[in-house]
């Protein structure tokens, strides 16, 4: 986490000294939208690490290795297809469950089919892409990505096992 928290340490003063430099107290509204962002998503972030840490204590680690772990294998893969499709919420809710997930003993093929899960299929968002892009374009999308998740939990399962 250090390496990503430098860079964007570096970008975000860099930018900040770009909107100082402009001489239009651009770095001063930037700051202030910044600081709105902060007020919404900080609630968000709280309470996803709170699920992702409780996930961590609360669900007994044979559970996890019973039905996301790498001995889990297909079953498994299959579950964290499914689970991430279902799982609502964006990356500051379904990563931070991800991350606790794995630290508990799930698979790696297992959350990369989650996280492909939640990306592709996104239950919760096919109200909105139904009513946007129709019936027909939502069902050939449905169809069209339908094994991404699963295929990526077997490659990630078969490369990278531990």
């Amino acid at each position: 986490m250090l390496i990503p928290t430098a860079i964007f340490a570096a970008l975000a003063v860099v930018l900040l000294y770009i909107g100082y430099r402009s001489g239009q107290g651009q770095h001063v509204a930037g700051i202030k939208i910044s600081m709105t962002m902060i007020v919404q998503i900080l609630p968000l972030l709280f309470f996803a690490f709170l699920v992702a840490g409780m996930v961590q204590i609360l669900i007994p680690k044979e559970v996890i290795l019973k039905w996301v772990g790498a001995e889990a294998g297909l079953r498994g893969i299959l579950v964290g297809s499914i689970a991430g499709g279902l799982t609502p919420g964006g990356p500051f809710v379904n990563l931070p469950l991800a991350a606790g997930l794995y630290r508990s003993g799930a698979g790696v093929g297992t959350m990369v089919a989650f996280i492909t899960g939640w990306s592709i299929y996104a239950i919760a968002r096919l109200p909105m892409e139904i009513g946007i892009l129709g019936w027909r374009l939502t069902a050939i999308r449905i169809a069209s990505t339908f094994m991404f998740p699963p295929l990526a939990g077997i490659i990630a399962h078969v490369l990278f096992r531990n």
